[in-house]
C-alpha cells in the first residue's frame, strides 16, 4: 500500500509519515490547510484534461522550444517585462540572476536575507557554485529596511528581496517602504534588485499594485511555477531581453536546457490559468482562517499566530508542544474524523516549541470561523495533558463552544 516504509524501536515494519500523510488526507472529507493531494495517475489525467490552454496535439518541445516558449512568453506578459527564460528549478534560476548582476558589477558580493531560500535552503550554491558571498544588511525577521540598506557598509552588486519572506511567516513591505528599497538599491547604491518572487503572485494584494508595476522596481524577477500554483516544477527568471540571453546561456551551462520538459510547463500554464484568479478569495479568507485559529488557541499559553492579520494566504501557527507530539495528533483526527488541519510541523528555535505553515487554498474556503474552532478544539484534545489536565487545552477549547 505504501511506497516508503521504516522500522519502529521495535522492529515494525510501518508507513513513513510523508506516506502516512498522504494516505489520511486523501481519506479526508475536509481539508484547511493545502490542496488535497493527488496520486501520478490523477495527476498525470489532471494534466492531460486541464492542457494549460495548450493544444495537446502539438509535438513536443525539444530544448525549450514549442509550449516552454509559450510558457516564457505568457510570464514575461504577465510581469510586464521583455522576456522570460524557463529553469527546471529555482535555485538553479536564482544563481543565475545573482551571477549575471555580479558579473556586471565587477563585485562578488550580493546582499541577502539570513533567513532567504537563497541561505536557508540551497546548500550555500551562492557560494561553491559561484563563488559571491552574501551579506546581510539586516538579521531581523522581516524584510530590510531603507535606512538599514542606506547605512550598510560593504558595497554589493546585487540584493535579492524575497517576497514574501517565507521562513520569518509569509511577511512582506508595504508599497512605499518596496518603493524606498528599489530606490536605495538602484539609485543611490547602483545596485541591481533582483525579485526572489516564488510567492509574488499573492503578493499583490498586501501590495496593492499589480505584477507589472511590482516587476518594474527590479532588474530581475524570479517566479515558481509549484509554490501556489499546483505546478509539477520548474521557474523562470524574467527580466530585459538582454538579461533573458545571458540567462538562458547560463542555463545551458548549469545543466538545465533539458531535451523535453513539456510536462512542467503544460502544469505551469494550468496553474496560471487555474490559480491566479483564485488567490483573491484565498487571500481574503486566510484573515478569517488566521483569526479564528488565534481565538481557538487563545488559552494555550505560548500559542501564537504571526502575522496578524496575514500579509498573504500563508502564515505560521507556533504552538508549546513537540512537533512529533503535534504531528501525531493531526494525522490521528484525519484517519478517525476525517478532517484535517494541518501539515507537518517543525521545531525550530526551541525544543517543544512547533511551527506549521497554514495555506489557505481551495479546500479552505468553505470553512467557517466556527468550523475552525470545532476542529481546533478536537485537535487540542488529542495532544498530551499540560499542568495534570487530561487532554492538553482541549478542556479550554470545549469551553469556548468547540466540539
Amino acid at each position: 500500500m505504501y511506497g516508503n516504509r521504516s522500522e519502529d524501536l521495535d522492529g515494525n515494519d510501518r508507513p513513513s509519515l510523508p506516506d502516512r500523510r498522504f494516505a489520511a488526507l486523501r481519506g479526508c472529507e475536509r481539508i484547511l490547510s493545502g490542496d488535497r493531494p493527488q496520486s501520478m495517475r490523477e495527476r498525470l489525467a489532471a494534466l492531460a484534461g486541464e492542457g494549460g490552454g495548450h493544444d495537446l496535439d502539438d509535438r513536443p518541445d525539444q530544448y525549450g522550444d514549442g509550449v516552454v516558449r509559450t510558457l516564457e512568453r505568457t510570464v514575461a506578459d504577465l510581469l510586464g517585462t521583455e522576456d522570460a527564460a524557463f529553469f527546471p528549478t529555482g535555485t538553479m534560476g536564482q544563481q543565475v540572476a545573482l551571477r549575471i548582476h555580479a558579473e556586471a558589477a565587477g563585485l562578488r558580493t550580493v546582499a541577502t536575507h539570513p533567513l532567504a531560500h537563497t541561505d536557508q535552503h540551497e546548500r550555500h550554491a551562492l557560494g561553491v557554485l559561484t563563488g559571491l558571498r552574501s551579506v546581510w544588511p539586516t538579521t531581523a525577521p522581516r524584510q530590510p529596511t531603507a535606512a538599514e540598506l542606506r547605512a550598510f557598509d560593504e558595497p554589493y552588486a546585487a540584493l535579492s528581496l524575497e517576497l514574501p519572506l517565507r521562513e520569518a511567516g509569509f511577511v512582506l513591505p508595504d508599497w512605499a517602504e518596496l518603493v524606498a528599497l528599489a530606490g536605495v538599491v538602484r539609485e543611490e547604491r547602483g545596485a541591481a534588485l533582483h525579485l526572489d518572487g516564488a510567492r509574488i503572485w499573492e503578493s499583490v494584494f498586501h501590495l496593492g499594485h499589480p505584477l507589472p508595476e511590482i516587476a518594474a522596481l527590479a532588474d530581475s524577477v524570479y517566479v515558481s511555477f509549484y509554490k501556489t500554483l499546483g505546478g509539477i516544477s520548474g521557474a523562470a527568471l524574467a527580466g530585459s531581453g538582454g538579461f533573458v540571453r545571458t540567462a538562458k546561456a547560463w542555463r545551458h551551462r548549469y545543466g538545465g536546457q533539458l531535451y523535453q520538459q513539456w510536462p512542467a510547463a503544460l502544469a505551469a500554464l494550468a496553474g496560471l490559468d487555474a490559480r491566479l484568479p483564485l488567490l483573491e478569495r484565498y487571500v481574503a479568507h486566510a484573515k478569517v482562517v488566521a483569526e479564528a485559529l488565534e481565538a481557538a488557541f487563545a488559552a494555550v499559553p505560548g500559542a501564537r499566530v504571526h502575522p496578524a492579520p496575514p500579509h498573504t494566504h500563508q502564515f505560521q501557527l507556533w504552538l508549546p508542544y513537540a512537533a512529533g507530539e503535534l504531528d501525531e495528533a493531526g494525522l490521528g483526527l484525519a484517519e478517525e474524523s476525517g478532517v484535517a488541519l494541518f501539515g507537518g510541523w517543525r521545531e525550530r528555535d526551541l525544543p517543544g516549541l512547533a511551527m506549521t505553515e497554514v495555506t489557505v487554498a481551495a479546500p479552505a474556503l468553505d470553512w467557517t470561523a466556527a468550523d475552525v474552532a470545532e476542529a481546533a478544539a478536537a485537535f487540542l484534545d488529542r495532544l498530551p495533558a499540560r499542568d495534570g489536565k487530561a487532554g492538553g487545552a482541549g478542556g479550554a477549547g470545549r469551553s469556548r463552544g468547540g466540539a
